[in-house]
């Protein structure tokens, strides 16, 4: 009498097993937890020291004209100097003493238009029901505190996510190569299944930390008593957390199949060295242009850097309301084709050991 077999896992319950041992290695992992106990409270820091940063209990110094008065007399955190005239308000705000300069606009939505040197004070621009007109007397000068704070931590987190969780991926691939456990694997479920479960369970795992540190963000905020500013970056955060989940997907699909076609932890790097860069540029492009209009325009249609170019235009409020659309459907797009790129690149080298796998030679399989 033959032995019972044990009934074959579907295509979805193989994936969910491979999912749930990825996410089940790094919660037992603890480099893994204490990475994230550093991140976390570093974001805290970050959030509490940008909010009392940008907070100011004596109001916002600003120049306002007599046509502006009416408008701006329900606007609370002002501290305002009345002068005769727009060149009297600009003087001001050359000088230093104030801030801004409310001046009357028939031109503008709002019959207001604000005048800054180098910068408006978002806090001031958030407090407006509408966004009103806005001129530079320097265009070129000093960036804002707030919204250096803002493109270093989209960035930060995005870079910090993808690396960690790339390399954690690229490293559970060769390893399970290096010791044949995948030939045990793939005997009991698809490759494509065990590329799925590992992709998931990693996604998972990174969208749960970008829930925690919005959490974080949201906690600092009220802290600080930001609530304006908090109604503000909402919807930019909002944003950022979808374009990161489907540029994460991607970015952890490449990273399984180049870490497939080598063989030895020691030449992971030949193969993902690449990937590592398309994740750099980003970061450093949004560090050095958060506030270009050039560079972050072009950013937010490049898959790899939109998830930071895009919620930072949002936040900014250089976006078109039907951009973030248009670039998230470009997202998806590649987002599919790198799926489909890297599991041909998958299936065609996990089971090749010894030299490195040829690009070419993968992709034909």
């Amino acid at each position: 009498m033959s032995a019972p077999t044990s009934p074959v896992p579907s295509f979805g319950q193989s994936v969910w097993l491979v999912a749930e041992r990825e996410i089940g290695s790094k919660l037992r992992s603890k480099a893994f937890l204490i990475s994230f106990a550093i991140l976390f409270a570093g974001a805290l820091a970050l959030v509490v020291w940008g909010g009392f940063s940008a907070r100011d209990d004596s109001g916002t110094p600003v120049a306002v004209t007599p046509d502006a008065q009416q408008q701006v007399d329900a606007i609370p955190g002002l501290e305002v100097t009345p002068v005769g005239d727009r060149a009297e308000g600009e003087r001001l705000v050359a000088s230093g003493d104030v801030d801004a300069a409310i001046v009357g606009d028939s031109a503008s939505p709002l019959g207001i238009t604000v005048i800054g040197d180098t910068e408006v004070p978002t806090s001031l621009l958030m407090s407006l029901a509408q966004l009103p007109a806005v001129e530079l007397l320097e265009p070129d000068g000093a960036p804002n505190v707030l919204g250096y704070i803002v493109a270093v931590g989209f960035g930060v987190i995005f870079l910090f996510s993808a690396q960690t969780f790339g390399a954690t991926i690229a490293q559970s691939v060769v390893e399970e190569k290096q010791t044949r456990v995948v030939e045990l694997l793939i005997s009991a479920i698809p490759t494509r299944a065990l590329l799925a479960g590992k992709v998931i369970g990693n996604t998972i795992l990174a969208m749960a930390q970008l829930l925690i540190l919005a959490a974080i963000a949201v906690v600092g905020l009220t802290i600080t008593g930001q609530t304006t500013l908090l109604q503000g970056i909402g919807a930019p955060i909002a944003w950022f957390a979808i374009f990161f989940l489907f540029g994460f997907i991607l970015l952890a699909a490449l990273f399984a199949a180049a870490a497939a076609m080598v063989s030895r932890q020691e030449d992971i790097g030949s193969t993902t060295t690449p990937l590592l860069l398309l994740i750099m540029v980003p970061y450093f492009l949004v560090i050095f242009f958060w506030n270009n209009p050039v560079v972050l325009t072009v950013m937010s249609y490049v898959p790899f850097s939109a998830p930071i170019g895009m919620p930072m235009r949002m936040f900014l409020g250089s976006a078109e309301w039907w951009e973030p659309l248009l670039s998230l459907a470009i997202l998806i797009a590649t987002c599919v084709a790198a799926i489909l790129v890297g599991a041909r690149i998958y299936e065609n080298s996990l089971l090749r050991m010894g030299a490195r796998v040829k690009l070419a030679e993968a992709l034909a399989g």
